[in-house]
């Protein structure tokens, strides 16, 4: 798993994580691996009530498809049965350690990390984070994908994600942590980030 590290303004922690199930591997897949016994013990806890997902959908909808548009691919729909896996996991991340981590699962997923917000007055808040943060800091990663060679110089596999050809449909979910850091998570279908192929 990529987790890429950057600083904000008053947040004590900003990373970012993108993952793939498919088991080929190219320079447009993640290193991780889905059949980690201990993963697959701490999936299997997961309470089966599935809570609805805390972000907007026609917000989050269409700052992917801002991305998409930029490229020519076909606009993703939400999905409500990925928006709820993806809050599923959102909710486990943050009652596990608030930890970024591969849900391991059939679908494509980025996943989104912000630490809290330290006021002057030493007060700590959570972060005004909006669904547009979210995207535009995974498209922004657009800088480090070379398409010629279809590679990334740095991390760039939340933006292929983000605009691969053959996805269709997008949902995410937003979980608080204790410390008030907050977890983004969203999921595609079909999954992005296939090995030899270009996004778009």
């Amino acid at each position: 798993m990529q987790i890429n590290k950057k600083s904000m303004l008053l947040v004590p922690g900003f990373f970012l994580t993108s993952c793939v199930t498919n088991t080929a591997t190219n320079a447009l897949m993640p290193d991780v691996s889905s059949s980690d016994p201990v993963e697959l013990e701490n999936k299997s806890n997961i309470s089966q009530t599935k809570p609805h997902s805390l972000v907007d959908p026609t917000g989050m909808t269409a700052a992917h498809n801002q991305w998409r548009s930029k490229t020519g691919v076909p606009a993703l729909k939400w999905s409500d049965t990925l928006a709820q896996d993806a809050q599923q996991w959102a909710e486990h991340l943050t009652e596990n350690g608030c930890h970024p981590k591969d849900s391991g699962g059939k679908y494509g997923e980025n996943i989104y990390l912000a630490g809290p917000a330290i006021n002057s007055d030493g007060n700590i808040t959570v972060q005004d984070i909006t669904a547009q943060n979210v995207v535009d800091s995974w498209g922004d990663e657009i800088k480090d994908y070379d398409y010629k060679d279809n590679s990334c110089k740095f991390v760039c596999k939340h933006y292929t994600q983000i605009v691969w050809k053959n996805t269709t449909e997008v949902g995410c979910g937003m979980a608080t942590c204790a410390d008030k850091s907050q977890i983004w998570v969203c999921q595609y279908t079909p999954t992005g980030n296939m090995a030899g192929e270009k996004p778009y």
